[in-house]
């Protein structure tokens, strides 16, 4: 079974990236290509609230909103705007938990979650925009269940194997058609 492609809309990062595109743009690159449409929620990478209820008129494809969404009340802002999907870092939402991604900051913690939960490994340190010494396989090897990898993907082979999804944002430009390559 091919993996499921997130397309992410990202103009910017709080660790340097700045897209040369407009939100428009990278939207309409992202629908194009993505089996889902991540669209961040923070403002540090360019996203907000409002993008979700604008993505969700633009597509009828399932939306994930992207961000930490530290509280219950920002997990439920985001299902109200639109969002099919809610990433939420670090901790396991008290609402909603059925449509939420789970980003653990170390593999330690994917123990401790639902056998059911999805599960983004993002390989970039949130603290530093650097790279985790965890890699995907370690996080594979502690989780059995639906795993999405995400951060460094700019090629088809940067995609692991033992992915079932892959979210890719900084590099979509040049690698928007992954589809193509698979």
């Amino acid at each position: 079974m091919r993996p499921t492609f997130i397309a992410e809309v990202k103009t910017m990062s709080p660790f340097g990236f700045r897209s040369g595109r407009t939100w428009d743009d990278l939207f309409s690159l992202a629908d194009s290509v993505g089996d889902v449409i991540s669209i961040h929620t923070d403002p540090l990478w360019g996203g907000s609230f409002d993008l979700i209820r604008k993505a969700n008129v633009l597509t009828k494809k399932p939306i994930l909103a992207k961000g930490i969404h530290a509280t219950d009340e920002e997990v439920q802002e985001a299902i109200r705007a639109g969002a099919t999907y809610v990433l939420v870092v670090g901790r396991w939402p008290m609402v909603n938990s059925i449509q939420c991604w789970i980003e653990p900051l170390t593999v330690r913690e994917m123990r401790g979650y639902d056998p059911a939960a999805t599960m983004v490994w993002n390989s970039r340190d949130l603290t530093t925009g650097g790279r985790k010494m965890e890699t995907f396989d370690d996080a594979r090897a502690a989780w059995d269940g639906r795993l999405i990898q995400a951060s460094y993907i700019a090629a088809v082979g940067d995609v692991h194997p033992e992915a079932d999804g892959f979210i890719v944002g900084e590099h979509l430009e040049k690698s928007a058609p992954l589809e193509d390559k698979k």
